[in-house]
């Protein structure tokens, strides 16, 4: 069997897990795991580069400790958005911001005054947000000018630590879509719209493929850890793009969701969708394994219970999930109903609170018991959900059959159930690892192992579990559904 490291790292933690193929069947091991958040320093939002870093070596040493002495490959996958810059002489320039640090909204303001929504939408796809790159690197050239003139790259968050790793200078094509510096028509990043921001675009690295070897990892990495030099592969660098990788969608009739602090709902198509509407609406088109576009939505996940758990923890109600289950199950369902994509839920200092002060604003019973809150949480979420799966279906011409669910969000067995009847569709949950396979997926191909994401695909089905959910209630939830359009005049 032979083995490469999937490094997934995510916005609340990170893992190292082994992939081991047989030429059959893939294989998948949890080797090291580890938290990860912004860290607040100064008024801002960074990300604590040198530990995540220092978090993936120890996962090497763990790997290798455990027997996995010969690896094939290695590829890092993160969230999206974010960058770190480094200096001309290979140094690394401090430690990125994080996409939830509030400059980034006076920015966002400032881009669209000079380029309007429409515009930006036409060119890069992405739906114009605060949290995009491109308001970022605004930010920093009006607030942290001395940062930029001692910059000579940026790399995005993957590649950044693929630099690391191999010495070698990249920005790869899926997490590259994900910036609104990126213009589809041209596959390159969009140099006349950075003239116009007057944002340096000579400091933007080469895009490359998915799934292009950069090399070998460094001669320091080598001794440090204690191997021989293994292959850093830009595999697909956005997490989303991994997780739909390793889902087991048809492209007709088949809509994908990848569940975790966000859950990401969309459909593959060969072009992006840029017309009023899917503005209107908050879609965005971001790049695929394949070559590819995802036209999906990114809307709120289980942010919002990891929030109020936090919340609960502090004031000395630890929750475990089996307790969850069994508030949930106790408690009325349908009692009140929040937008989880409103804008308040996003950084709230207390969630729980902010969901209460919600409900008294939109005329509602408040939330009381901590079941009521999760019910709350679940249910319109799950109400949201349909909402997005309608309007995919109006920006296609296409009905959508059946939603394929991926990512650690899945163990929430209510957010599946409840996705299925509020829907009306069938549910296929799994795998839980989505987002470590499709990383994996993409080095298998690179390697030749594959011979592309078709057959990779049904290697998935072939190795891992999956569930199947149908949906329960439907005239209840046809009825809560009307309410919640009723109530958010979506």
């Amino acid at each position: 069997m032979k083995y490469a490291w999937a490094f997934d790292l995510g916005a609340s933690n990170g893992r190292l897990m082994v992939s081991g193929f047989d030429g059959k069947k893939l294989h998948l091991e949890e080797i090291h795991r580890f938290s990860n958040h912004p860290v607040h320093l100064t008024g801002h939002y960074y990300w604590d580069i040198l530990r995540i870093y220092q978090e993936m070596k120890n996962g090497m040493l763990k790997s290798i400790q455990k027997g996995y002495k010969k690896m094939e490959s290695l590829s890092i996958d993160t969230w999206g958005v974010d960058f770190g810059f480094i200096s001309a002489n290979g140094e690394l320039l401090g430690n990125p911001y994080s996409y939830r640090d509030p400059q980034t909204i006076e920015s966002f303001k400032k881009i669209i005054e000079i380029v309007p929504k429409e515009e930006l939408f036409r060119r890069t796809g992405v739906e114009p947000a605060a949290i995009n790159t491109i308001c970022q690197l605004y930010a920093i050239k009006e607030q942290n000018q001395r940062l930029l003139e001692n910059a000579d790259t940026l790399l995005l968050t993957p590649n950044l630590i693929g630099y690391l790793l191999s010495g070698v200078k990249a920005n790869e094509y899926t997490i590259s879509t994900t910036t609104s510096l990126y213009h589809f028509h041209h596959r390159q990043w969009d140099h006349t719209l950075m003239e116009k921001l007057n944002l340096p675009s000579n400091l933007m690295a080469d895009i490359v493929e998915t799934g292009t070897v950069l090399g070998p990892t460094l001669d320091s990495i080598n001794r440090e850890v204690g191997i021989s030099p293994v292959k850093v592969i830009a595999g697909a660098g956005h997490d989303t793009a991994c997780a739909l990788a390793a889902l087991p969608v048809k492209k007709e009739n088949a809509a994908f969701m990848s569940c975790g602090t966000w859950i990401l709902i969309g459909v593959q198509v060969s072009e992006p969708v840029v017309t009023a509407e899917a503005l209107d609406w908050g879609f965005t088109n971001e790049g695929t394994a394949d070559g590819e576009y995802r036209l999906l939505k990114n809307t709120m996940g289980l942010w919002l219970i990891q929030e109020c758990r936090s919340a609960w923890l502090k004031e000395g109600k630890p929750i475990s999930y089996e307790q969850e289950d069994q508030l949930i199950r106790k408690t009325k369902p349908f009692q009140t109903l929040i937008d989880p994509d409103d804008p308040v839920f996003f950084n709230p200092e207390h969630m729980p609170r902010q969901i209460r002060d919600y409900c008294v604003k939109t005329k509602q019973k408040t939330p009381e018991s901590d079941g009521d809150f999760l019910r709350c949480i679940l249910e319109s979420l799950a109400l949201k959900y349909r909402w997005v799966i309608e309007k995919l279906e109006k920006l296609t011409g296409k009905p959508i059959e059946r939603i394929h669910m991926g990512g650690g969000g899945i163990q929430n067995r209510f957010l599946c159930q409840f996705t299925a009847n509020a829907t009306q569709r069938m549910v296929t949950a799994g795998p839980i690892e989505a987002s470590a396979i499709g990383n994996s997926l993409t080095q298998w191909i690179a390697l030749g192992e594959m011979k592309d994401l078709q057959e990779g695909r049904e290697i998935v089905e072939q190795s891992f579990p999956m569930k199947a959910y149908e949906p329960e209630n439907q005239l209840e939830w046809q009825d809560a559904y009307g309410k919640f359009l009723q109530l958010f005049r979506h």
